[in-house]
């Protein structure tokens, strides 16, 4: 009884009602009520059997198959057969037809919630323009803390080109955040993009350049006064917050391996904004989000994470970045006067793949603190289990031109890290139950 209802003596049940009556007995401030025996068990046993149907059914649409059985499974399943018949690009391909540019074709792909559609046929020839068209200019980053060039290409696209500065079994040691841009890096984020059904990043590709004369012949005054001589190798150092002339990125000899990312179109003006889970970067001095474990409530209060989709970006985006081992993500960028409703673009993605050991738990703290995810990543998450994120990602990533991209141990950290990622959703799942057709956790 609840506390403060007044004591009232109940009598016991009616012996000429003709049916089973509640029966009840009250003592000091305790009351009990029940039914005759044989009708508690037979609702106990209903119960139960109800109870172990529920759970039979959330186990075979989200913990057996991923939801296949489910109508949202089976779309799921075909966008993943879907995104595996065209994963493997083919390296020298050409547009079928001259009515446009590959330029025109992928800036007419860009759209509030996707860099490029699922179904791209000419992803291949786009990929080969930007690694082989001539270079018309050539000019210092944009902008940034990290060397960088901005090439423009012929017909006058913008590419930013980063250098390589690291072999690829070189191990990035320290913080997560540690070391030099990997250019490698940039072009497995890209694929795995694709892989996942983000469509959320710029297009990457490997490249190959000729500083000597594919470069400094169309460069600024400002880039070619960064270029000096290191033994036989032609080097540069560009101009950005960190770059050093005493750290110059190297060439063999005049050519450069790097990765070109392809500019967004002008008419897509982004907008930069503070990631909520990003790091102070200074020694000592922990974010909220480090040590408030119910740091996602406050979150979800604030524009433009209390409607829409962004929250659920950033969840996303956790993913992807606990994957490649991406620490760095303290800013990101949406396209410009949104109101929230554009996409997450996962840009900026070389401080990936530094350290195959290292599994950097805390990337995922959105995921775990937030108890959120997306019904179809989710979905996507448990077909690549069970295909091998490594072996789609090698088969992605086989025509590059700077292949292979990554080394073995960074594909196998990467089905490793997989599986903390599905461990992670699962836990959480047990913790708070399912919330809505949206999230699974």
């Amino acid at each position: 009884m609840p506390s403060g209802e007044p004591h009232r003596p109940v009598g016991p049940p009616q012996a000429d009602s003709g049916r089973a009556e509640p029966w009840c007995w009250a003592e000091g401030r305790t009351r009990a009520c029940g039914r005759p025996l044989l009708d508690m068990k037979l609702k106990q046993r209903v119960a139960v059997l109800c109870g172990v149907l529920l759970l039979l059914g959330l186990a075979k649409v989200f913990l057996l198959d991923g939801g296949e059985g489910s109508a949202s499974g089976r779309r799921d399943l075909r966008a993943f057969r879907k995104m595996e018949a065209g994963l493997q690009l083919d390296r020298g391909a050409r547009l079928t037809h001259t009515l446009q540019s590959p330029w025109e074709v992928a800036a007419q792909w860009v759209g509030p919630r996707e860099v490029y559609p699922d179904d791209t046929p000419e992803m291949a020839a786009v990929l080969s323009a930007m690694a082989t068209a001539r270079v018309e200019r050539a000019d210092v980053g944009y902008k940034g803390t990290q060397l960088k060039a901005l090439l423009v290409l012929e017909g006058g696209q913008k590419v930013v080109f980063k250098p390589k500065r690291y072999g690829r079994d070189y191990v990035v040691e320290g913080e997560p955040y540690a070391g030099y841009d990997r250019h490698n890096a940039e072009v497995a984020a890209f694929h795995l993009d694709r892989i996942l059904g983000f469509r959320r990043a710029p297009l990457v590709v490997g490249r190959f350049v000729n500083l000597r004369t594919e470069i400094k012949p169309v460069a600024t005054d400002q880039l070619l006064s960064t270029f000096l001589m290191q033994g036989n190798n032609t080097c540069f150092y560009g101009k950005c917050y960190y770059c050093r002339e005493s750290e110059p990125a190297c060439a063999v000899g005049d050519i450069m391996e790097g990765s070109v990312t392809l500019w967004l179109p002008d008419v897509w003006p982004l907008q930069k904004h503070r990631h909520p889970w990003g790091r102070t970067y200074r020694e000592g001095k922990l974010a909220r989000w480090e040590y408030d474990e119910s740091y996602c409530e406050a979150v979800k209060k604030m524009p433009p994470y209390d409607a829409g989709p962004r929250l659920l970006d950033v969840i996303d985006t956790s993913v992807f970045d606990y994957l490649i081992g991406n620490a760095d993500r303290h800013h990101y960028e949406s396209f410009q006067d949104d109101g929230g409703a554009s996409m997450l673009i996962l840009l900026d993605n070389a401080k990936s793949f530094g350290n195959p050991t290292l599994d950097e738990r805390s990337i995922l703290a959105p995921l775990y603190q937030c108890c959120m995810i997306r019904v179809s990543t989710w979905n996507r998450l448990n077909l690549l289990r069970s295909r091998g994120l490594s072996a789609t990602l090698r088969q992605a990533m086989a025509h590059d031109p700077v292949a292979p991209v990554l080394t073995d141990s960074h594909l196998a950290a990467l089905d490793r890290r997989l599986l903390g990622v599905l461990a992670t959703i699962r836990q959480c799942m047990e913790a708070q139950g399912l919330r809505g057709p949206d999230q699974t956790c």
